[in-house]
């Protein structure tokens, strides 16, 4: 099954990553733990915590610290928003993840730079960091659209 995002508000799941078209189907939401794009963002935590294991001991209240919070942060900023009352509250918080997606992004980048993971390390990841923000401006417009 494809990865997409399923709307709280409208029960819609959003299928087709990369330049295919999104497809609308209805299915039931019933937790956040039903949006695949929430589900996309546990699995990228797991890899970067795997990922992380090998940086150097000296990173750990630094650059391992800050990738780890900012990949916990956008699984956990999909559920809170998901259990917010308004449609705008959702809103709001999935931007607050869309903004630590990026910074997730930047410091895997960085952790290339600095010699701690190479570009094979991270092309899994950055895949689906890639697909994990389209998911979310997908759910962010169709929300939107709601309103």
């Amino acid at each position: 099954m494809p990865r997409g995002a399923i709307s709280k508000d409208t029960g819609f799941r959003i299928q087709g990553i990369g330049k295919e078209n999104f497809k609308m189907a209805e299915i039931k939401v019933n937790s956040y733990k039903d949006l695949l794009v929430w589900q996309m963002a546990m699995d990228i935590s797991v890899d970067i915590y795997q990922l992380t294991m090998s940086f150097p001991s000296a990173e750990i209240y630094g650059l391992t610290n800050q990738i780890r919070r900012a990949s916990n942060s956008v699984s956990l900023n999909i559920a809170e928003g998901h259990g917010r009352k308004s449609t705008k509250s959702y809103i709001n918080f999935l931007h607050i993840a869309l903004g630590s997606l990026n910074e997730l992004e930047s410091g895997i980048l960085l952790s290339v730079r600095l010699g701690f993971a190479g570009e094979e390390d991270i092309n899994k990841i950055s895949k689906m960091i890639s697909e994990e923000s389209k998911m979310l401006y997908a759910l962010i417009s169709k929300l939107e659209s709601k309103q």
